[in-house]
């Protein structure tokens, strides 16, 4: 491979929803940049990029796959990203490290749901995008159709540099309104005539350029002035309104391709070396390098794949990572096409590339000059969608376990694993239960492990809501030793002022604090705690143990073990024993005076409520509501956005499992949602009896 610097390097995010032909778009970029001689099919399990078994059994794209075409005397990288929803990790790190894409539309389905994501995120990093519009050769694809879909999701940001010619199963070609010609395709291989636009199509050409000219016109005062003079702009003036546009977010290039005969996508390649955005890197600066996936293949170990940042990286080069400080030796780096991988001596700023068995090359990291103090944001991942408990069907595996889910996250990102205390359940999740699925398959077929997945527990809160009081006496009389505590105590909600007045075995009673102690606690919510015992009942010294034991009884709350939050204790009076008294007796009267006067409280159990957004073709809008509703959720702000329905709710945690499969399902897989924690709000009766009952249950199984 030639030597490229900066200048002459281009890097392209691949973006589409699922079936939009990404992968096959890529195969043919590939072909035509001389990276392969002949074009495999996603069918055929042949392609540089879904290489990966699971890949191949699924036919369909679930890692993010770096890739390159040395076309016309310039490398461009591209990334082919997943379509679905589940493995979108792979998009955000392509995001990360492109300064374009191509987002590919299925002409037979026009924008979708998927597009119209990729859209958003585009728009919110200022990613500037071409548009291929793919599969024109299907029977059903119509090009007003697909015209009008674009409209009503891009609206006047869609530029149309191309038209088809006989769209649908004749589809053979297209007019280039850009270089005013006809490119006819004689078969299915890419073999491209050159033509003069044909008369019948002349007029239709000359109105798509003179809209294409007026459109450019607008990005820059100059030539929007010489377009009003003579009414037209040379071709370079025409490209140079263009690079504007894009580079501002206001122009979307539409082309014409079929992917899989090779029809268009030199063009496109071209288009793509000529006004897409060199990389915004440092050329001369210290050499440094943002690792944006790491993976395990076979025969190679542990790959690290990077973007060089700035500077020049180079075979033997030593860097560190400026976090830990620790030091990294890059023995050998690669120019990285799917399985195939090149050895090269330098790639510069801005190139793409990967090294093998690194120490510390996990996603996410920079290695830079030892010194030079260069650190690079991380990829910011979306928030799990999909959560549900695992464990090894047998129990000598949790070790192995826990490990394999270490080096699958390692992998993968957005796959997160945490063990709940609170729960006592390894948690996994991910984006949807088709992404925790591939986890599962990994871990049978890769690790050998058989594991339940199941429905995790939901972590409810406790708290009262009404002021009880209780005493508890801790008496223990053990050979010459004894404990004594004794402890009176009130409780009341943690919110408004504090009031120090109540009604205390029927008699109004003011307490006065001598000291208080309000802990943040780290599941949410406080605890508020006042010493107001008078006559030296309790001896100060004391008082650090009832609130200790307090604390334990709300880690495992009266009413289901859950943690209680948001509460006042009170401590107004006790007893004590000038020999027996110890840290331990106030501990246990402590914990239990609380206990009781909690379950005389008006007790109440809280559940997580999270925001639910939804996005959904409008045909499916009222089933989508129906099934929020009936998951107790409660409808909130509801809108439409580019021909999409957009639904907002409240909904509980509880109702929330397995949803991702219930949605597509709904949806024909059409929708997608995100969700995000909101607070936490008392549940109804009905379902706290139950969870009562249930906790009473599983406490009997346990006896």
């Amino acid at each position: 491979m030639k030597d490229y610097s900066t200048k002459d390097i281009r890097n392209v995010a691949l973006l589409g929803a699922s079936k939009s032909g990404k992968t096959t778009l890529a195969e043919a970029m590939l072909f035509e940049g001389k990276v392969i001689d002949r074009r495999g099919t996603v069918e055929d399990k042949n392609t540089l990029s879904d290489n990966d078994e699971l890949e191949k059994i699924n036919q369909r794209s679930i890692y993010a796959s770096p890739l390159y075409a040395e076309f016309q005397n310039a490398k461009i990288n591209f990334i082919d990203t997943p379509g679905a929803d589940d493995f979108i990790g792979g998009a955000y790190a392509a995001f990360k490290v492109c300064e374009s894409g191509v987002l590919v539309i299925n002409a037979q389905q026009g924008v979708e749901v998927g597009t119209e994501n990729f859209l958003r995120m585009a728009e919110t990093r200022s990613l500037p995008l071409v548009i291929a519009v793919n599969q024109l050769d299907s029977e059903k694809a119509d090009w007003d159709n697909i015209q009008n879909s674009i409209k009503e999701s891009i609206g006047s940001k869609a530029v149309y540099v191309q038209f088809p010619v006989n769209p649908g199963t004749a589809f053979d070609g297209f007019v280039d309104v850009l270089s005013m010609k006809y490119y006819h395709f004689k078969d299915a291989n890419g073999a491209r005539e050159d033509l003069d636009i044909p008369a019948a199509l002349q007029d239709q050409a000359e109105e798509a350029r003179a809209a294409l000219i007026e459109k450019v016109a607008e990005f820059d005062d100059a030539l929007m002035e010489k377009y009003f003079e003579e009414g037209e702009l040379s071709d370079e003036e025409i490209r140079q309104g263009l690079n504007l546009g894009i580079a501002a977010g206001e122009a979307y290039p539409v082309f014409c391709v079929c992917a899989k005969k090779d029809i268009g996508v030199k063009r496109l390649l071209e288009f793509i070396k000529d006004v897409a955005p060199v990389p915004a890197v440092k050329e001369d600066g210290a050499p440094s390098l943002f690792i944006y996936k790491n993976d395990v293949e076979q025969h190679l170990g542990e790959v690290s794949y990077f973007k060089v940042m700035s500077g020049t990286v180079t075979a033997g080069l030593d860097l560190e990572d400026p976090v830990t400080g620790n030091k990294e030796r890059l023995s050998a780096i690669y120019a990285v096409a799917g399985t195939k991988k090149e050895a090269v001596t330098s790639l510069h700023a801005g190139d793409f590339g990967c090294a093998v068995k690194l120490k510390n090359g996990k996603s996410n990291t920079t290695l830079s000059l030892p010194g030079s103090g260069i650190k690079y944001d991380k990829i910011e991942y979306p928030a799990p969608k999909y959560r549900c408990a695992i464990k090894a069907k047998v129990q000598q595996d949790e070790q192995k376990l826990g490990d394999a889910l270490k080096k699958i996250a390692n992998v993968d990102p957005t796959v997160v694993v945490e063990y709940s205390k609170e729960l006592r359940q390894t948690i996994l999740s991910g984006n949807g239960e088709q992404h925790i699925n591939i986890v599962k398959w990994l871990l049978n077929n890769e690790y050998k492990l058989d594991v339940e997945l199941f429905a995790p527990k939901v972590p409810y809160r406790e708290t009262i809501t009404k002021v009880a009081s209780a005493q508890y006496r801790h008496k223990k009389q053990s050979g010459g030793a004894g404990q004594f505590g004794e402890v009176h105590l009130l409780v009341c909600p943690a919110e408004g002022e504090l009031n120090t007045k109540f009604m205390i075995g029927g008699k109004e009673t003011q307490l006065n604090v001598k000291t208080q102690d309000i802990t943040e606690l780290e599941w949410g919510g406080k605890l508020e705690f006042y010493n107001c015992v008078v006559g030296g009942a309790i001896d100060l010294s004391f008082m650090p143990a009832i609130l200790k034991g307090i604390k334990e009884r709300m880690v495992e709350g009266p009413l289901t073990g859950s943690y209680a939050r948001d509460i006042r204790v009170f401590v107004y009076d006790g007893k004590m024993h000038p020999v027996d008294s110890k840290e331990i007796a106030f501990i246990i009267a402590g914990r239990n005076a609380f206990r009781e006067a909690f379950r005389n409280a008006g007790p109440k159990i809280l559940e997580p409520i999270y925001n639910v957004e939804v996005m959904t073709p409008s045909e499916y809008q009222g089933a989508v509501m129906s099934d929020l509703q009936n998951r107790r959720g409660i409808l909130g702000e509801m809108g439409a956005d580019k021909g999409f329905a957009i639904l907002k709710a409240r909904v509980p945690l509880a109702e929330l499992y397995r949803y991702s499969t219930a949605l597509s399902s709904l949806t024909a897989g059409s929708a997608t949602f995100s969700m995000e924690f909101a607070d936490y709000q008392p549940v109804p009766g009905d379902v706290q009896t139950k969870l009562l009952a249930d906790y009473a249950a599983a406490e009997k199984d346990e006896d």
